[in-house]
């Protein structure tokens, strides 16, 4: 199956580029409320399904132990830029375990916000692991570790009694196996598994809802989800696609990016879970497609759906800030 083209862009009133994709919606009882394109095809998910991954680390009471409230665990399920606040928190968070950065096996990277690069590289600086996108999910994960006495080294590894959680976690919110043949490596070093990507709205469905949860996993799903919206900051960061979508209706929407132009959503008031992907990996064109998917599923809200409109049409503007042309979804977002 050829996925339709979702997104189109535009320079002056000309199409210039269009992007393909598969968008699928479901409800927590496993119903698909809408779909497009071929949505039982593979994706690797990437740090779409961070929120999932950090169920043990509520569950196995490790977020009470060391005292992690809305900040903490927002920073878990992050990719976030990198910013002072970003590193700062995650360093406070292994010191709780009695932790530092030596103990993150994600690697390091610049920030992913320009002021912070430039802030660290202005005074002789240079990246550490704190700066990865994903220190805060690794934070947790070493929590998690710590607290249940499992080594935590080598915690990134496929087989590691920590994936083990992990994957147990992922196989049973989505309802897909996750197995070794289609296991690939995140670039935090983390596996990362690709399967069908209508599961994942499923899987975002019951997080939203706690539907067919047992009650620790259904409370621990809901605060997670109620910590990123309530700290949509820490989730991502300055200026980030996740920060506005969230911001634009508090406490009613929850996104999450991933590499590789995929996003999972969830709108808890409507119990439904959104995974899609953006064929050619394009994140501008997977936020105008998460943005109109959420404005079409909250048009009731008119107020609320033209903010999302408005985020679903960006601007493209020239080096001098004129604007040029336009992303749009196409009417098959409509």
């Amino acid at each position: 199956m050829t996925n339709p083209v979702l997104v189109e862009v535009l320079r002056g009133a000309v199409v210039e580029s269009g992007h393909r994709g598969a968008v699928s919606v479901f409800d927590a009882d496993g119903k698909p409320v809408w779909e497009l394109g071929d949505t039982a095809r593979p994706v690797f998910p990437r740090s779409a399904v961070k929120a999932i991954q950090a169920l043990p680390l509520v569950e196995s009471g490790a977020a009470d132990a060391y005292g992690f409230g809305d900040r903490e665990l927002a920073l878990a399920c992050a990719s976030h830029s990198g910013q002072p606040a970003h590193a700062e928190l995650a360093d406070a968070m292994l010191a709780k375990a009695g932790l530092d950065r030596t103990a993150l096996e994600c690697g390091a990277h610049w920030p992913m916000d320009h002021d912070a690069t430039v802030a660290l590289a202005r005074t002789g600086g240079v990246p550490n692991p704190l700066h990865n996108n994903c220190s805060g999910k690794h934070a947790g994960f070493l929590c998690t570790c710590v607290h249940t006495g499992i080594a935590h080294r080598g915690y990134v590894k496929a087989g590691h009694a920590f994936q083990e959680l992990v994957r147990d976690a992922m196989q049973a919110v989505t309802g897909a196996a996750h197995d070794v043949d289609h296991c690939g490596t995140d670039g935090c070093s983390i596996p990362t598994y690709a399967v069908p990507l209508k599961n994942f709205a499923l899987g975002f469905a019951r997080m939203a809802t706690g539907a067919g949860f047992e009650p620790v996993r259904a409370k621990a799903a809901k605060r997670l989800f109620s910590a990123c919206m309530a700290e949509p900051f820490l989730v991502a960061g300055t200026g980030r696609a996740d920060v506005a979508l969230m911001q634009a209706a508090p406490g009613r929407i929850f996104v999450k990016t991933g590499a590789e132009g995929v996003y999972c959503a969830a709108v808890p008031e409507l119990g439904l879970g959104i995974a899609l992907k953006c064929d050619d990996g394009a994140g501008r064109a997977a936020e105008a497609m998460t943005a109109a998917v959420l404005a079409k599923l909250l048009r009731a809200d008119e107020a609320l759906a033209a903010k999302l409109i408005e985020q679903a049409n960006p601007a493209i503007e020239s080096r001098i800030g004129a604007k040029v042309g336009s992303l749009r979804p196409t009417a098959a977002l409509s």
